[in-house]
């Protein structure tokens, strides 16, 4: 993959350029402010672009503002955030756009380096991604028309973890049941919530959206 990296601690910045490229990847911009994100995302097209949430010069949300500036310029650019804390609004402006292949996660997760190597990858291949603290404290703020109430508890599992952007394989092994039973919990997921035959990634973005909706 092809990637850039944006922090604006030198250390840690230093580190994710070490850890990808030492796992196979080349980071193709390494940079510290939100302007040069988008300015590096718009010259490299990046596979993907790993982006702290805040940055200079009020360290509050200049690396998410300066994500959602570059996936308008390069529409659908793979992105993985990064965050000290849960916080929700930044999560409900990176899905905003409905284009998949975004990704929020808490900076511990860095530190399970072949979970984190994976996650990334994913976001890369166009998946969303959050972290399962994320994902509690936006189903907090799910409204009272719930759209999810026609699904069963099991169903309800199986979106829960593609939520955490888990492939089928992957919910199959955690659930400990055939990889069959899990498609046929996605497909009754994807009838129950309305979403039409369409592309298999975009109707679990979709999905996910609807299960975090406010």
């Amino acid at each position: 993959m092809r990637v850039v990296i944006a922090d604006d601690a030198v250390l840690l910045r230093e580190g994710l350029v070490r850890l990808i490229e030492e796992n196979g990847h080349t980071v193709v911009a390494a940079v510290g402010d939100g302007p040069s994100l988008v300015d590096a995302v718009v010259a490299n097209r990046p596979d993907v672009s790993i982006v702290d949430v805040r940055m200079p010069p009020s360290h509050t949300d200049e690396g998410l503002r300066a994500a959602v500036e570059a996936r308008t310029r390069v529409p659908g650019s793979p992105v993985l955030v990064l965050s000290q804390y849960v916080e929700v609004s930044y999560a409900d402006d990176l899905l905003a756009d409905r284009l998949g292949a975004v990704g929020y996660l808490l900076k511990d997760r860095v530190s399970e380096v072949a979970e984190f190597l994976d996650q990334l990858e994913r976001v890369a291949g166009g998946a969303t991604v959050l972290d399962p603290d994320v994902v509690g404290q936006l189903l907090v703020r799910r409204r009272r028309d719930d759209p999810l109430r026609n699904l069963t508890p099991r169903e309800r599992e199986v979106l829960a973890l593609m939520a955490e952007g888990r492939s089928n394989t992957s919910i199959a092994r955690r659930m400990v049941v055939t990889e069959g039973a899990v498609e046929k919990h996605v497909r009754n997921i994807f009838t129950k919530l309305d979403l039409p035959p369409d592309d298999e990634q975009h109707r679990r973005v979709l999905a996910v959206l609807a299960y975090l909706q406010e």
